[in-house]
């Protein structure tokens, strides 16, 4: 009796020892569950009316009013200048495209201090361009911009990069006009990309703290925003008051995250 024998498939790829979710799952505990059980634990340590008067009291009030509000204004304006930029960076060619691309990811390599302290330093009380705007909304809402520039330029840039462009000329082949052809065929594919970019600029936004604490001047009732709000009840003690507004700080950015996941999902199964 032959035997024959059947080529052997080659393996796709190594597979992970047994105890990688394990440690995996032990890693993610310690570096973010457990640290956000404690937090959870701590607010409610006064009880309900307690963390509800920490986070309704009018300077917490009108601390998280001014993030929202400076966060969602940021994020919009990403959405436009961001989706510019990409679409310059991808579809265009000048001299030193390669220099403006890198400078792009600069505020996730800068420490947000030293970002506030060049903003002071150019729009400050001995700005070389004669333009102070320290202490003000405007000071925060571009402390703001300047941390989340990158976010929406980098989630649009690679799906301009793989988005076919015949469709795009087969349109302006039958006559469509330029804004037509962008408001048919290219925003449709790039809005996800935007929305999600937005969202991560959104999130960045209401937990800044380093570029603003710099330019704001942190006046109660005008330019504080909630998390120099939240140091501000630390320095004063107040252990209850930071905790709440933290645990409203981080319900609002686990909103915008799941809202990122789901928009992913639907736009996978829209590809499919």
């Amino acid at each position: 009796m032959t035997t024959v024998a059947l080529p052997r498939r080659r393996a796709s790829g190594a597979a992970l020892p047994s105890a990688a979710p394990g440690v995996a799952i032990t890693y993610l505990s310690v570096i973010v569950l457990l640290p956000l059980a404690a937090l959870l634990w701590q607010s409610q340590k006064g009880g309900a009316d307690a963390f509800w008067q920490a986070v309704s009291s009018p300077d917490a009030a009108a601390a998280l009013e001014l993030t929202l509000g400076a966060a969602l204004l940021v994020a919009l304006n990403n959405a436009v200048f961001g989706t510019l930029i990409a679409w310059m960076i991808v579809r265009d060619s000048f001299p030193g495209k390669g220099i403006v691309n890198s400078l792009i990811d600069l505020p996730f390599a800068l420490p947000t201090v030293v970002a506030g302290l060049t903003l002071l330093t150019l729009y400050g009380p001995y700005s070389p361009i004669g333009l102070n705007i320290t202490y003000t909304r405007t000071a925060v809402v571009l402390a703001l911009l300047f941390e989340t520039l990158p976010f929406v330029i980098r989630s649009v840039q690679p799906v301009l990069l793989e988005l076919d462009r015949e469709m795009e000329e087969a349109a302006a082949s039958l006559g469509a006009r330029g804004h037509v052809v962008f408001r048919r065929i290219v925003l449709p594919n790039l809005l996800p990309a935007i929305l999600s970019g937005m969202a991560l600029a959104f999130a960045r936004a209401v937990g800044e703290y380093g570029s603003v604490v710099m330019l704001s001047g942190n006046v109660p009732f005008s330019t504080e925003v909630a998390s120099v709000h939240i140091y501000s009840q630390i320095q004063s003690d107040y252990v209850t008051g930071a905790t709440a507004m933290s645990i409203v700080l981080l319900a609002i950015s686990l909103a915008v995250l799941l809202s990122i996941s789901a928009l992913h999902r639907r736009s996978s199964k829209h590809v499919h």
